[in-house]
């Protein structure tokens, strides 16, 4: 392992190899395969002192602030060790992940496991050419925290939100389906929608007319009440449960013949 180079880190192998011929000699490109730190995903990857907690299982301390728990899955760990290794002989990092919410977080991810204790840097950039890496080189900045929060906050309500009703859609739909904070909104709608077709009932009424004449005139009318009680009419009824609607005044509601 070469000693005083710079470290770049990217997410992708592909992207590595690319770039690489970019930069110059001393400069070492590793990519983290994306994410390097997440949520636990099953009971095994739970750090031995939160297994007690009830909040261990979805990753999230929802008695604490809603605070994320992260661990390092084992598929991650070799890439781990690989980058601390390779950042032992460097004299600076550069965090090179994409400039989205997504790729902002690898990069405070890596900050927080690799624990560097030589400069870093933020390089971000949007074609690999020799020109836009250039660029990028003279023209880095720090991580931007408002991205990574933004990134954690949507993981943190994936995982409140979806987690628990991931297994309904498996049994009740298709195994393998996933329920995030998009998908657990719709089967919210659809539920709600079945449960209103269910409970609704149709209401009857029946309209009344007659042509009259009187003095070689012909016109129709149409009958309202009987025996001074208001007769139902369609827009009595609350098109969505098929009721008699609500009225502000309840008398009349009373009077009304159906």
């Amino acid at each position: 392992m070469p000693t005083d180079h710079t470290l770049v880190i990217v997410e992708s192998p592909t992207k590595a190899k690319t770039i690489k011929g970019f930069l110059p000699k001393d400069f070492q490109v590793l990519a983290s395969m994306g994410h390097i730190r997440d949520l636990p995903n099953n009971a095994s990857e739970i750090p031995a002192k939160h297994k007690g907690e009830k909040w261990a299982t979805i990753g999230v301390n929802t008695t604490a602030d809603f605070d994320p728990l992260y661990v390092v899955p084992k598929d991650k760990k070799k890439i781990v060790k690989e980058l601390k290794q390779s950042l032992k002989g460097a004299s600076e990092l550069l965090l090179a992940t994409d400039e989205d919410r997504e790729g902002e977080s690898i990069s405070w991810h890596l900050m927080n496991v690799l624990d560097p204790k030589i400069p870093v840097k933020r390089m971000v950039f949007h074609e690999i050419t020799k020109e836009a890496i250039s660029k990028a080189l003279s023209k880095t900045r720090e991580i931007d925290m408002e991205l990574v929060h933004a990134q954690e906050t949507r993981r943190i309500l994936d995982r409140l939100v979806g987690y628990t009703l991931s297994p309904l859609l498996w049994k009740k739909v298709s195994w393998g389906l996933s329920a995030g904070r998009v998908q657990s909104v719709a089967v919210r709608l659809l539920v709600l929608r079945e449960r209103a077709r269910r409970s609704f009932k149709s209401g009857s009424y029946w309209d009344l007319k007659a042509k009259l004449e009187k003095e070689g005139s012909e016109f129709e009318v149409k009958m309202t009440s009987v025996g001074g009680q208001r007769i139902a009419s369609g827009s009595d009824f609350d098109e969505s449960t098929g009721n008699l609607a609500e009225m502000s005044n309840c008398s009349k509601r009373r009077n009304l013949k159906y």
